[in-house]
């Protein structure tokens, strides 16, 4: 953990460099294109640090499965019936030693293109973030760039069972592989055969993966035997474990400085445990972030898994997104921090993801406006990361049908495609947003201006208090539509309040006797209320505001932030 809040962008560097705006539903990549590392210039990086990135999540590095091949440079392409999409999914990994050759203006030298992005990246002060896929890989994995002295993933497994320990892959001993005929009817006229059959990488024991599964993966055996009450076989060490170990750090060493580790609560907790211990050994500055989505599992995955921070997506995502489309309660927020049990400050706060439907589709908020007070509650609400997605910051909506993915409002990770809004910024690779609309650069600021707060000490490393409870009244505060809470440190006091309503509230915000005690602030006295955007004073007497509250008006999605001086 560092002093400074980490604020991270989530980049795809497939949609973020791609400049053509006459795109084919489910076209070819010499037909609609792809962004290149070399799209990601000084200059964007530049810009991109003005919102106040801190760390930048490249998606889509590593290797994965793809159509369309380069024959002349030695990969071949890949069989159409296990790849989703002509572009192939980033977490269905090919090589995981190698990258997306997509990516590269010149295939022959793919890897010292991406280490001289990761060198821009730390040129201009921020550090680099990439996925790392432990639990499942792509049927037709085969490394070509390995190391000479590893053995491929399955080259020496006993296929003739189930399950053994010394194992990569769990297998379905003497059975083929059979696709429904929903992904079969896609290409007619392509066959593909797996024998014998590997089980699917969303855990599906069956020979017959259907079109919801993660059917163009396998998954890998970490030594729990499923169909055996899952049964742990960890001493020895298994060889899945020590080739996981050697392939971070082969990545670190190349100057990676974090890792987003897809689906980690699939993966057992002491594969984690081991491997983070190991890593943090040669490189301590490199930080673990898990994609966990069980709370139940939370307090394992950092206390015995060691990781950095989780996912925030089952609590505090799920509610705001739920208070910003008008079905929840701001109430509700008050029980994101209750059920972590003072695990605040490990958790990855965030509105938008690949995963995640764009909050100016019509799926979430159809305005990107009326996420913000949601965005300055979650930038603010504990010590914990943030993040935002490539694109949210001038209202990306994801509502294109792109081939493989449908109008979902999610901008599509398996087709080779564009962010329509973000090439207005981009402005073919000035980075200028010289065609941005007024209400998009007004966006853009109000995330900038979100985003600068992180990194007041109060935010980035002081203690939290929810003063929900003492503001009860619904005749002067709507805990429906209205959350407020302090941040504050001995030397610094701040009070957020959040209106999600699409009308003005007039509120009286009460910071109640034992806030203003556990801020160690003398009673009786005056107290000064400033607007950090503005400088406005508001003046009032610690017993007035801990009975009768803060008199204020907010607007329509306004949020306000005060520093309490004394």
């Amino acid at each position: 953990m560092t002093a400074n809040k980490l604020i991270i962008y989530q980049l795809f560097p497939r949609l973020f460099g791609n400049k053509n705006t006459k795109l084919t539903i489910n076209g070819s990549r010499s037909e609609n294109g792809t962004g290149k590392f070399n799209d990601i210039s000084d200059r964007a990086l530049q810009e991109i640090k003005k919102l106040g990135i801190s760390h930048i999540w490249y998606t889509g590095i590593i290797e994965h499965a793809i159509v369309q091949g380069y024959p002349d440079n030695g990969i071949p392409g890949g069989n159409p019936l296990v790849i989703k999409g002509k572009a192939g999914s980033p977490y269905a990994i090919k090589d995981y030693y190698d990258v997306n050759p997509d990516l590269a203006e010149d295939v022959n030298h793919r890897i010292e293109e991406f280490q001289n992005l990761v060198s821009r990246t730390h040129r201009n002060d921020m550090k680099v973030i990439i996925d790392f896929v432990p639990n499942h890989l792509a049927r037709e994995y085969h490394s070509d760039v390995k190391p000479k002295d590893i053995s491929d993933f399955g080259e020496e497994d006993d296929r003739s069972v189930g399950f053994s320990p010394c194992n990569n892959f769990y297998y379905l001993p003497h059975e083929h592989l059979h696709l429904s005929d929903e992904i079969r009817n896609w290409f007619p006229n392509v066959d593909y055969q797996e024998y014998p059959a590997k089980v699917t990488g969303n855990d599906q024991f069956t020979t017959s993966p259907q079109i919801n599964d993660w059917y163009e993966t396998v998954k890998l055996n970490y030594g729990v035997d499923y169909q055996n009450n899952h049964s742990l076989h960890f001493d020895p060490i298994p060889d899945t474990w020590i080739k996981m170990k050697d392939i971070l750090i082969y990545w670190a060493e190349k100057g990676v400085d974090g890792f987003r580790c897809d689906m980690a609560e699939m993966v057992p907790v002491e594969f984690w445990h081991w491997v983070i211990d190991k890593i943090k050994s040669e490189f301590p500055d490199t930080i673990f972030i898990a994609e966990v989505y069980n709370p139940y599992l939370y307090q394992a995955y950092i206390k015995t898994g060691k990781f950095d921070y989780l996912y925030d997506k089952v609590g505090l995502y799920d509610t705001l997104k739920g208070i910003i489309r008008g079905e929840r309660s701001a109430r509700d927020i008050s029980k994101c921090w209750q059920s972590l049990n003072n695990l605040d400050k490990y958790m990855l706060r965030f509105l938008e993801n690949h995963d995640e439907q764009r909050i100016a589709s019509s799926y979430f908020a159809s305005d990107p406006f009326k996420a913000l007070p949601a965005m300055m509650l979650s930038v603010c609400f504990n010590r914990g990361a943030s993040m935002i997605y490539s694109g949210q910051e001038f209202a990306e909506t994801g509502m294109e049908t792109s081939g493989y993915s449908g109008s979902d409002g999610r901008s599509t990770i398996f087709d080779y495609w564009n962010l329509p809004e973000h090439q207005k910024w981009m402005n073919d690779g000035k980075f200028d947003g010289e065609l941005l609309s007024d209400q998009q650069k007004k966006l853009q600021n109000s995330y900038r201006s979100i985003l600068k707060h992180a990194q007041l000490p109060a935010i980035s490393q002081g203690e939290f208090y929810d003063v929900m409870w003492q503001n009860t009244d619904s005749s002067i505060f709507n805990s429906d539509k209205v959350y407020a809470f302090l941040r504050h440190t001995a030397k610094q006091k701040v009070l957020i309040i959040c209106n999600f309503d699409t009308s003005t509230q007039h509120v009286q915000v009460k910071v109640p006797a034992h806030a203003i005690e556990i801020m160690d602030i003398p009673r009786p006295i005056e107290l000064h209320f400033t607007k950090l955007d503005s400088n406005e004073e508001i003046k009032i007497s610690s017993e007035e505001v801990a009975e009768k509250g803060l008199p204020l008006s907010l607007s329509a999605h306004q949020y306000l932030l005060f520093e309490i001086k004394y």
